[in-house]
């Protein structure tokens, strides 16, 4: 088995991860994508279209970091060497949990993963020096693709940073507030993303009544 999904509490959608690690003398093995076990735990399929790697230093911060719906793009995420802190931004407007976030240690001694809908953003805080691995459900596409403050006061993420700042990239830093974006018009609705994935619900569940499943 990959796994027990577990919904995320106050986050519409969202999965954790937890594997089921099988260690010996050579070392260990694990799971960490099972198409079944997604499809079980959602509804739908994931539409894997992009599989990327990053490597951060220690106290680097990416994010946060989301796409329009639609087109809309989730991410599956885990971190294969070092440990990150991994955070999720609920920024659809309308949404009841508007605003809040969770956050999760993701690491190779854990092995975990998250599992980050469309309508969410996305980041995370380098622990250690790291290796984190995503896979997306579209292709990078710029246009689209925006990004909010991580250290936003009126979001309140807290970032475990061990003394100092967080490093950040200049385009990062120049991100906008939650507010501004909202005020631009930027974000996602509750009721965009809602609709998206009951048209992935319901064309997973014609296709497998037409392949007799």
């Amino acid at each position: 088995m990959a796994g027990m999904f577990e919904p995320i509490a106050g986050c519409e959608g969202a999965l954790r991860l937890v594997p089921t690690v099988h260690p010996d003398r050579r070392g260990a093995f694990h799971e960490w994508f099972k198409a079944s076990e997604f499809e079980q735990a959602t509804g739908y399929p994931l539409d894997v279209q992009q599989a990327n790697m990053s490597t951060s230093k220690a106290g680097v911060l990416r994010g946060l970091h989301y796409a329009e719906v639609p087109p809309g793009q989730a991410k599956l995420v885990t971190c294969s060497a070092g440990a990150i802190f991994d955070v999720l931004v609920d920024v659809r407007t309308g949404s009841e949990t508007f605003g809040q976030w969770a956050g999760f240690e993701l690491s190779e001694e854990n092995r975990q993963g998250l599992y980050i809908p469309a309508g969410f953003a996305h980041g995370f805080l380098a622990l250690s020096d790291a290796t984190v691995v995503y896979l997306t459900t579209s292709e990078y596409a710029p246009e689209v693709e925006h990004g909010i403050d991580p250290l936003d006061p009126a979001i309140g993420i807290e970032w475990p940073v061990a003394g100092g700042q967080p490093i950040l990239s200049s385009k990062d830093q120049q991100a906008p507030s939650l507010a501004t974006a909202e005020e631009d018009g930027h974000l996602p609705s509750a009721e965009e993303a809602r609709a998206y994935y009951t048209e992935l619900r319901n064309a997973w569940a014609v296709a497998n009544e037409e392949a007799g499943l």
